[in-house]
Formats: structure tokens, C-alpha cells, sequence
């Protein structure tokens, strides 16, 4: 982080984000992760293998992904370095900040909580289905935005915080190696079948990746909204993963909601503990938790700033 680079990547994608326009023109560099992902499940996670030889073939595609991506991210900053010396920091932090997504972050639970303002709840539903896995025809205007609370609490430490942190520990290669690590983790890193083998390195890979990201993620909401560190500390381990509870317990704490609790996929039931010990989530709340995940970014990307300036 002791340089320019990380706060202008941020900048950047605070800035522009990912357009909609060239993600319809050109995709976005992970789908060449999922097409490598794809490509290794549809070769190594057949119904007639055993249970080990699919996990085996899990851990051989999760290393030929993250190889791939470190190798790119290493090379392309190799040559930039090579070419352009220390003068070459503004392209590294044009390649690096497409694996940042705040920008998309705010843009997608702000259309959520733009439709529950207008009352229009099928328009919410149809918003929060695109950024969270649970059934949504059914959730009612606190489900909605309960949904988009947790989404947004758990993507900031994914979409924001891991990806700076890997590129401050590791530059160009560590922000694109745990970018892989995250889409293979969200397209195969399930207890589900078929992915309970084959994804079982995808998701304890993702769960070293995110464990520091995770609580720094958390500390910075419990910043930007004071009120969250109790509930941070008494509710973290009442999520099923060992990462996300801790910032959704940190911004159930800072708004003072209750979050989590029964939720269900593909219409099966699954009882989960409530994180935080208030009410029900309403759009109001909603609307606070993007605050303070504004703000919190925008400490992030100060401390950032503070680092370059003081190299």
C-alpha cells in the first residue's frame, strides 16, 4: 500500500465502476475465471467418480485457476515495470481496479432500495435477486431489505476490502488471484450437490482468503457506524461461515437490526440463527447501511491516499 497505486485503483472504480456498456461488449475479466471453472467441473466433477476423486479434481482446477491468475497479474506487472519503471503505476492501478467493486456494490443494493422506496416491493424483489442466492418471490418489504443489508455487509468485505488488501500484500498477482478465488468460491464453493466434493477446496481456499479481510471489513463498518463492535463480538460465530458473520454482525450492530434468521434456496427451509438483537430491518435501514458503507470505503481509501502520500 506504499504507493500510489492502490488509492488510484480505488479511485478509479469509485469513479467509473465497471460500465454496463463494456461488460455487454467485452464481459469482465472473472469470466475467464468461470469459463476455466466451468471447463474443470465439466471434465473432473462426473456423476461417476467417487467422492475423493472429485474433490481431487476440485483442488487440481482451483490450482490451475489461481495459477493462471497470479501468472497474468505477475507478468502484466512485470512488463509494465520493465517498460515504464516507477512511472508505470497508473497502468498497474488501470489493470488492478476492475477486481474492485465497490462501485457495482452500491449501484446494485441502491436499486434495490430505490424501488421499496417508491413501494414498488416486485421491482425490490426482482433487484435483490440479482445480488443474493435465497428465494426472494415471497420476502416482504423487511425481507427485502434485511437481504440487501446482509448482501451489501458481506460484499464489502468480498467486492472492497479483500481485493485491497490482497493487491496491498501481493500487487497485481494477489488481487487477481483472490478474484478467482471469490468466483470459484460462488460458483462451486457449495455443501450442495454436485458441488459438495469437487467445490470443497474453492470454499476453504476462500475462507483463508477472507479471514483477515473479513474482521477488517467489519472494523471499518463498526467505524463508519458506531454501535456495531458489541453485537460485532457476542454474534460474529452465529453465521455458518467463519468470515461474513463478522461484518454482519458489525452492521447489525450499527443499525441495530436484527439480520439473518430462516432464510430458503431453491424452496427448501434453512433455519439460521439471527445475528443482532434489534427489530425488523425496514428501507430506512437500508438506506443507513449504504451510508456507512460509503463510509467506510471512503476510510479505506484514505488510509490508502495517507500510505501514498507518506512513500
Amino acid at each position: 500500500m506504499a504507493d500510489p497505486v492502490l488509492a488510484a485503483a480505488m479511485a478509479l472504480d469509485a469513479a467509473f465502476g465497471w460500465p454496463g456498456w463494456l461488460y455487454r461488449r467485452v464481459g469482465h475479466p472473472v469470466g475467464g475465471f468461470a469459463r476455466m471453472i466451468s471447463a474443470g467441473a465439466e471434465m473432473l466433477n462426473r456423476p461417476q467418480y467417487s467422492a475423493r476423486q472429485r474433490r481431487l479434481g476440485g483442488i487440481a482446477t482451483m490450482l490451475a485457476v489461481i495459477a493462471t491468475a497470479g501468472g497474468v497479474g505477475w507478468a502484466a506487472q512485470a512488463v509494465v515495470r520493465q517498460m515504464l519503471g516507477e512511472n508505470g503505476w497508473p497502468l498497474v492501478a488501470l489493470l488492478a481496479f476492475p477486481a474492485i467493486a465497490q462501485r457495482s456494490l452500491i449501484d446494485h443494493v441502491r436499486a434495490v432500495s430505490s424501488a421499496l422506496a417508491t413501494g414498488d416491493l416486485p421491482a425490490a424483489r426482482q433487484a435483490v435477486a440479482m445480488i443474493v442466492g435465497r428465494d426472494t418471490a415471497a420476502l416482504d418489504e423487511a425481507g427485502v431489505a434485511r437481504a440487501a443489508i446482509e448482501s451489501l455487509a458481506e460484499s464489502f468485505c468480498d467486492g472492497v476490502i479483500a481485493p485491497v488488501f490482497w493487491f496491498a500484500v501481493l500487487g497485481l498477482p494477489g488481487i487477481w488471484m483472490f478474484k478467482a478465488i471469490n468466483t470459484a468460491d460462488s460458483m462451486i464453493g457449495h455443501i450442495e450437490e454436485p458441488w459438495r466434493d469437487f467445490g470443497w477446496a474453492a470454499a476453504r481456499i476462500d475462507d483463508l482468503a477472507n479471514f483477515v479481510p473479513a474482521r477488517l471489513a467489519a472494523i471499518l463498518i463498526c467505524l463508519a457506524g458506531p454501535g456495531g463492535w458489541r453485537i460485532m463480538w457476542r454474534d460474529h460465530a452465529r453465521h455458518a461461515s467463519p468470515n461474513a458473520g463478522w461484518p454482519e454482525a458489525a452492521m447489525a450492530g450499527a443499525l441495530g437490526v436484527r439480520l439473518a434468521g430462516p432464510v430458503s434456496y431453491d424452496e427448501v427451509g434453512h433455519e439460521k440463527l439471527f445475528i443482532g438483537s434489534g427489530g425488523e430491518a425496514t428501507p430506512g435501514d437500508l438506506r443507513r447501511a449504504i451510508r456507512i458503507v460509503s463510509l467506510a470505503w471512503l476510510i479505506t481509501l484514505i488510509i490508502a491516499g495517507a500510505f501514498a502520500w507518506l512513500a
